[in-house]
């Protein structure tokens, strides 16, 4: 790749680069789409084999192309996603160069424009949007030295159940990483403990319709901000198995063995907070605060929608809700493997503009930096609740494209 010059310079060949690109297209914006990897490469081989995507086909994809091989309200696979890309990015003519990596962008010495070093070349661009999503760098808490006969991996490192050592398998985490691969291990016959901290944990569906529709008639997609306390709360829902709610006392009923959120380690002894009843109760609070909003909306609206007062059964907390583990001997409970499933930090190393906040993160509003031509889009909670997602991420790249072509639209050459 030689030296060249575009308007707009997308990093990122992902959900999220691949919307921003479609939208630059349909302004007649000149653009360029770099990906290090693959396009979608997240799917292909940071997820675990069985995974599928979390939310029903009808959901999970962009407005202008259905997801080919599978149905409507069902799951589709890892594999069946990353080919939905690469089919958008075919369609939709997407200007992409794949196994380009950007190692640094900075402002032009003249200000005019900015300028991105990649491993084939310089690009100088008007515009840059920072499309590398959430799932950046895998996050390992710090708490359990190296020891013989212990193996630990971040939850992106993670297969199957038989890539793993003979043993027990604690998992930390219960999101929806966390939850699946857990309960995936046990139904291998594995003795797994899960250590559960704060979660949400909503209804696969409820009187008829999928949990993904009652967050979009509830309004609650649209959440502009995190309800106060609980920013980094995780969300624990699962498209496997056909779809099913995520239930921690089927799991413990099921054997698995549950723990509250994980505190430190010392001389191969695990603690942890003595908070696992409150998480589950919160959870399910959660989870019956979203009961009682659709119903409430299917009476005020006069929907015709089916009763579904099992939805409301709880199981009876088991034996490790009621008198928790606190303390645990890795080897004497035969613990040979830990999953971190504490999902990922961001880096932006690259971006090497006045974009950030003394702590390094993003300085925006709704994707449009503080320093004018730099964009973020993909990054949770974004705009709203649904940033991150894939129509989430649709909708503000199109906000994007327009705050970028409002300025140029007789001139969209640098």
């Amino acid at each position: 790749m030689s030296d060249e010059t575009v308007n707009t310079l997308v990093v990122g060949g992902g959900q999220a680069g691949l919307a921003m690109s479609d939208h630059l297209s349909k302004h007649g914006i000149d653009h360029l789409v770099l990906e290090r990897h693959r396009i979608a490469e997240r799917w292909r081989s940071a997820r675990w084999d069985s995974l599928v995507a979390n939310g029903p086909a009808w959901h999970d994809r962009f407005p202008s192309l259905e997801i080919s091989d599978v149905g409507p309200d069902d799951f589709a696979s890892k594999h069946s996603m990353a080919a939905y890309f690469e089919e958008f990015a075919d369609k939709m003519d997407v200007p992409i160069r794949c196994g380009v990596e950007v190692t640094s962008v900075e402002k032009a010495p003249d200000g005019s424009a900015f300028v991105a070093q990649t491993s084939q070349g310089t690009i100088r661009a008007r515009n840059v949007v920072a499309a590398t999503g959430p799932f950046q760098n895998p996050a390992i808490p710090p708490l359990v030295p190296e020891q013989a006969g212990l193996v630990q991996m971040h939850s992106t490192a993670y297969r199957n159940p038989s890539q793993l050592d003979a043993g027990g398998v604690l998992v930390v985490g219960a999101g929806s990483s966390g939850a699946q691969i857990a309960e995936e291990l046990l139904d291998a016959g594995r003795d797994v403990y899960l250590s559960v901290g704060p979660h949400d944990r909503p209804p696969r569906s409820y009187r008829g319709h999928d949990f993904v529709w009652w967050l979009g008639v509830l309004g609650k997609w649209e959440m502009k901000l995190p309800p106060a306390g609980a920013e980094h709360v995780t969300i624990a829902v699962s498209g496997a198995n056909g779809g099913q709610t995520v239930d921690f006392r089927r799991f413990a009923a099921k054997g698995m063995n549950l723990l509250g959120m994980t505190r430190d380690c010392e001389d191969g002894v695990m603690r942890f907070a003595p908070d696992l009843a409150s998480n589950i109760a919160a959870g399910d609070a959660n989870y019956l605060s979203i009961l009682d909003e659709a119903d409430d909306y299917v009476a005020r609206e006069g929907l015709d929608l089916p009763h579904d007062p099992e939805a409301r059964i709880m199981r009876p907390d088991p034996e490790c809700v009621t008198n928790p583990v606190l303390e645990l001997d890795l080897a004497k409970a035969g613990i040979r493997t830990i999953i971190w499933a504490t999902g990922f930090t961001q880096d932006f190393s690259w971006l090497k503009v006045d974009a950030f906040d003394a702590h390094g993160a993003p300085q925006h509003v709704r994707g449009v930096s503080s320093e004018p031509g730099v964009y973020f889009l993909g990054l949770p909670w974004l705009s709203m609740r649904g940033s991150s997602f894939i129509w989430g991420v649709w909708v503000d790249a199109q906000h994007l494209a327009e705050h970028i072509a409002a300025p140029h639209l007789s001139d969209v050459a640098v």
